[in-house]
């Protein structure tokens, strides 16, 4: 159950034969990202369980378990951002009530990242994917 932005990431990595370009094309992604406001850069948004800093602050439009879930994030690693963006192309636009039913591994897998990051990033994008089912399962639960 991918979002057809998670979709298009999916194939251009079929196109990228090697891990190198996987991995610029990530950063580049982070990079494409609007960067979160400082505003929202506090400990209510912070997630835990990240070796870098990382912040994700949902965007959710409408009531109860149909509302569509999006969020912005951010981190001071780059590469960490690449990885917000793809989450953010795996999550955005579901309905909330949908978002817990993602498997994330899966989908990260067909990207190959779960073999390239090391154990403490993983740990990091684990802690991300809670936090937005979290976030998801509140409002859903509204």
């Amino acid at each position: 159950m991918a979002t057809e932005a998670f979709e298009e990431i999916a194939e251009t990595f079929e196109f990228l034969d090697d891990w190198e370009d996987r991995y610029r094309h990530v950063i580049d992604m982070g990079k494409a990202m609007p960067p979160l406001d400082e505003a929202f850069k506090v400990d209510a948004t912070k997630v835990d369980g990240c070796a870098s800093q990382v912040w994700i602050l949902p965007r959710i439009e409408g009531e109860g378990p149909g509302a569509t879930f999006d969020f912005e994030g951010d981190s001071d690693a780059i590469i960490v951002r690449g990885l917000i963006a793809v989450l953010h192309a795996l999550y955005s636009g579901l309905p909330v009530g949908e978002v817990a039913k993602v498997d994330a591994a899966a989908a990260l897998g067909r990207l190959g990242l779960d073999e390239h990051l090391s154990a403490q990033r993983s740990n990091g994008v684990r802690a991300m994917v809670g936090r937005i089912r979290a976030l998801a399962a509140e409002r859903a639960a509204a």
